[in-house]
């Protein structure tokens, strides 16, 4: 009998990590569910996953974090590092730090198994699937994504980075504590 690929989900969301383990349990892959990175480093070393699910944000720790132990435990792993709020530069981090992919949420746990390359692709009507390979983004998706970066690059730091954007530092944290517009 062959041995189930064995998967992690790492994500802050209780929910969203039950509801995902029972649905992938019910496609055969084996489960480590945690809700917190040292949790789910010590599942990954008690049984080395060969495909992860990570947050990028779980509670006040980053799921880039975690990358680099998870790759130390497995570094034939891959992982799908999932976000609510999406931007250019973590997701060129998460790329670099040694994510598999990059993700937005919600997924089902049919689209994560084909962004991991398990199972079969997604099946998506013609006029979907040209949206997905070519998103335009609106002039304000992409000045997020633009403040996003520049703030990536000078590691958080606001005063520096509201320096580079010329503009107030206020503006953009205020701009900072919305949501990030929708593309």
């Amino acid at each position: 009998m062959v041995e189930p690929l064995t998967l992690l989900v790492l994500d802050d969301d209780a929910v969203f990590v039950e509801v995902m383990q029972r649905a992938l349990q019910r496609r055969g892959y084996r489960v480590l569910a945690a809700c917190n990175s040292n949790d789910a480093l010590d599942l990954a070393q008690q049984t080395p996953p060969s495909h992860a699910i990570v947050d990028l944000k779980i509670a006040q720790e980053s799921g880039l974090d975690c990358i680099a132990p998870l790759l130390a435990i497995n570094p034939a792993l891959r992982i799908l590092m999932l976000t609510g709020y999406a931007s250019v530069a973590t997701a060129v981090t998460a790329i670099k730090a040694g994510a598999f992919d990059y993700a937005c949420k919600p997924l089902d746990a049919d689209a994560i198994l084909a962004k991991l390359g398990l199972g079969e692709t997604l099946h998506l009507p013609q006029s979907l699937a040209v949206a997905e390979e070519a998103p335009t983004l609106s002039v304000k998706r992409l000045a997020w994504e633009h403040v996003q970066q520049v703030l990536q690059q000078h590691e958080g730091n606001i005063s520096a980075t509201a320096r580079a954007l010329g503009m107030h530092r206020r503006t953009l944290q205020r701009m900072l504590q919305k949501k990030p517009v929708r593309q």
